[in-house]
């Protein structure tokens, strides 16, 4: 037990002890008064530290020939000085502290010198500075991929002895909204003990650079990260002068806490919120019920994804702005390859977006087209596809330029090691479109015109340098031909003359329309003698083929069993066209085509083909009641093509088909994997009557998607059809009645002979 002690004091006593106690605490409260006010007035005297941003630091190159503009910070209202080059800056921090001024042109220098930048007492110095030509780098894991992992690495590595190039690489920083300074970000020179990591596209386009141009020095600004897509590199003034991207710009102004779109849907959702409060306090003091709060708007939650809109450029290029730049180089597509010519508008976007930040409206931009790849079971035309896309940026976009390298791709590898042709045929742009060097070939041979000619069309040729050439020697390939009649067809392509191409097939009467490199594997061998292959193009009109031939070329080796325009539908199901009766061949695959749409402008469709369940012709259409057609298993190897937005496509894809005149229920009779007993979708469970609501559905059982579903034909234009899941609870569109959206639709039931 503690002791306590107790102390006896006088009254007097005890009045002196507590007045001596209160002088005390005066005496110190005094003290830590002047203590406090010393230290605020140290605190409000103090300068604000001197910096730099990182992109200004030892071995850093500066560009020369143009305006150069440097910034910081220091002490707000404090007067700056920089000296580099014999010339000697001033500027005055803003209220902020941020400064900024320029050099007037610098001249190359490859002798590193130092800039020194003073205010106040505080100065802070860079050393070894070279002058020369900055590049920025930029794009997804082909611009990232390093020079250690890139072909002949220990040979380049050894060799790497190039101090006048010099290399930044910020780290990875995905912000919402725009950055002043990196993360962390240091300029390295290049040596064997640097360079493994580099970026190997970068150097080995600086490389040549420096070579071709008398050993001038070399910056590269390496902005690139693996996976990712062109809109988060892309600043958000680039949507918004892009009329095609306005709806990403929409999205971004919704987002910023600064704008009246964001203040306008806050506002209302906190009015909601404050209706919600007072008439749950009402329910709470009569003892009712308490309803859901209002949703959370989540437009307005920001974005925290790095693949979302801005984000790279915000915490990894716009610090960079404006440090003075020559041009730029790009190598990315592959996260954004399915989507054609969409990519253009983003392109624009992307490319309006830095020019208006670095106000350079001619800013070079050199970029690769992706090489061919496998992208698992795509359509092999989606590639191409993205191809003629990146084919019509250099075309729509001056300053623009595009190298092929469909030749030194691996088709079973996205990432192909060979980027020092990659690097040196971007630097052959450069030196030709922005230095003004002569004799080189810099670009392969473009489709330039075409004149059909009896059974044959003749085609000329751009860039074809000393002439067009075989690459191999073989015959050229990957061309294709078609007619008014008969579409896609493998042709013979000779060369004709310099820059002359004639392409024929004899199975192909007056052709009009020539395609070249369209599969996502062609590897062409037509190039030009400098060896720079041709990109993929389309020459002439594509014809008015029926557009299940021309949306799914695997079609065209089937036949045509069953056609039914669905408008006409009716419990009897009178097909238009019915050759099921008199089909004596075999047949090895089933295929369904199903077109629906409120006019030819936004027809959506699905192309499902799949092994043969059945080997009877009259059980693959439509189960109407009387054909005893009842299908309710998997089925192998389907192909699935479609412009359905989110509908999974691929080739020799597992899945299962539910076909009878039953009605049906939601339990999972087939046992199906992951089908809901609850939910009408892939594992139903048909019952009697025969002569019921009926069932015509496809799915891809994995992806747990209905691929097309025709239920209840009975109701005629009302019912259910669709392509993909239904939005409901129903993924299989039952009980929808959602064919009344549609004034236009139709279905094909094909099959392939033996």
């Amino acid at each position: 037990m503690d002791r306590m002690f107790v102390l006896n004091l006088s009254s007097s006593q005890s009045d002196h002890l507590l007045s001596g106690r209160v002088r005390y605490m005066k005496r110190l409260t005094q003290t830590l008064a002047v203590l406090c006010l010393a230290m605020l007035m140290a605190g409000l005297t103090h300068a604000a530290e001197l910096k730099l941003p990182l992109v200004f630091s030892d071995h850093m190159v500066l560009q020369n020939g143009t305006k150069a503009p440097i910034w910081g910070w220091a002490d707000p209202g404090s007067d700056v000085t920089v000296t580099f080059q014999g010339q000697t800056l001033t500027a005055k921090a803003d209220s902020s502290g941020k400064w900024m001024t320029a050099f007037a042109p610098l001249t190359i220098s490859a002798e590193g010198a130092q800039l020194t930048v003073k205010s106040g007492d505080q100065s802070r110095i860079v050393s070894d500075v070279l002058v020369g030509e900055v590049w920025l780098c930029s794009g997804q894991s082909n611009m990232e991929w390093s020079v250690r992992n890139a072909d002949n690495p220990d040979e380049e590595i050894a060799n790497a002895n190039y101090p006048l190039i010099r290399h930044i690489k910020p780290e990875r920083n995905p912000q919402m909204f725009p950055q002043d300074a990196f993360k962390s970000a240091t300029w390295t020179v290049c040596t064997p003990e640097n360079v493994p990591n580099w970026t190997a596209v970068g150097y080995y386009f600086g490389r040549h650079l420096h070579k071709q141009l008398d050993n001038v020095p070399i910056g590269l600004l390496n902005c690139s990260w693996g996976g990712t897509r062109i809109e988060p590199w892309t600043p958000r003034i680039g949507f918004k002068l892009i009329s095609q991207t306005h709806d990403i710009y929409n999205d971004l102004l919704v987002k910023d806490p600064t704008t009246p779109q964001y203040k306008a849907l806050a506002d209302d959702y906190l009015k909601a919120v404050q209706t919600w409060a007072a008439e749950s306090q009402k329910a709470v003091n009569n003892k009712q019920i308490i309803s859901d709060p209002p949703a959370f708007p989540q437009q307005i939650k920001p974005y925290t994804s790095h693949q979302s809109p801005t984000m790279l450029y915000n915490g990894m290029v716009n610090p960079l702005v404006p440090f003075a730049i020559k041009g730029s180089i790009w190598y990315q597509g592959e996260s954004n390859h399915s989507e054609g010519m969409r990519y253009v508008d983003k392109t624009k976007a992307l490319l309006a977006g830095w020019r208006e930040v670095w106000d350079i409206q001619d800013l070079p931009y050199y970029y690769v087209q992706i090489a061919p790849y496998q992208y698992g079971n795509s359509d092999p035309s989606r590639l191409p596809k993205f191809w003629l896309a990146q084919a019509e940026i250099e075309k729509q976009i001056p300053h623009t330029g595009m190298v092929v390298v469909s030749d030194i791709g691996n088709l079973k590898n996205i990432h192909p090691k060979n980027k020092q042709d990659v690097g040196k045929r971007l630097a052959n742009f450069a030196l030709v479109k922005d230095y003004g060097k002569t004799g080189i070939v810099y670009h392969g041979p473009v489709y330039k015109s075409m004149q059909p000619q009896a059974d044959k069309i003749v085609l000329t040729f751009d860039h074809v340098g000393s002439g067009l050439a075989s690459r191999d020697g073989q015959a050229l390939n990957e061309f294709q031909i078609g007619s008014a009649e008969k579409t896609w067809t493998d042709a013979t392509a000779t060369i004709t003359g310099k820059d002359t191409i004639e392409v024929s097939s004899e199975s192909v009467p007056n052709p009009v329309v020539v395609r070249f490199a369209f599969h996502k594997l062609a590897t062409p061998n037509l190039m030009n003698k400098e060896g720079l292959p041709a990109q993929t193009f389309i020459a002439g009109e594509i014809p008015e083929w029926d557009n299940l031939s021309r949306n799914v070329e695997e079609s065209t080796k089937y036949e045509l069993l069953y056609d039914i325009d669905l408008t006409k539908l009716n419990k009897d199901v009178n097909y238009d066209v019915n050759f099921a009766n008199d089909y004596k061949n075999k047949f090895s695959r089933i295929a369904y085509y199903l077109e629906i749409g409120s006019s030819q402008d936004d027809m959506k469709w699905v192309y499902v083909s799949m092994d043969a369940f059945t080997d009877d012709a009259k059980k693959i259409g439509i189960p109407k009641f009387g054909t005893k057609a009842v299908f309710q298993q998997p089925v192998k190897n389907m192909n699935i093509y479609s412009n359905a937005e989110g509908l999974k496509t691929g080739l020799g894809i597992d899945g299962n088909i539910e076909f009878w005149s039953h009605n049906y229920a939601t339990s999972n009779a087939a046992k199906v994997p992951g089908a809901d007993n609850n939910a009408y979708d892939f594992g139903d469970e048909y019952r009697p009557p025969a002569d019921g609501y009926g069932s015509m559905q496809v799915h891809n059982t994995k992806q747990k998607q209905t691929v097309f579903a025709l239920n209840k034909w009975s109701n005629g234009n009302n019912a259910d059809l669709g392509i993909g899941n239904s939005d409901g609870k129903h993924k299989d569109w039952t009980f929808t009645n959602a064919g009344k959206n549609y004034s236009i639709k139709r279905l094909r039931v094909l099959v392939l002979p033996e």
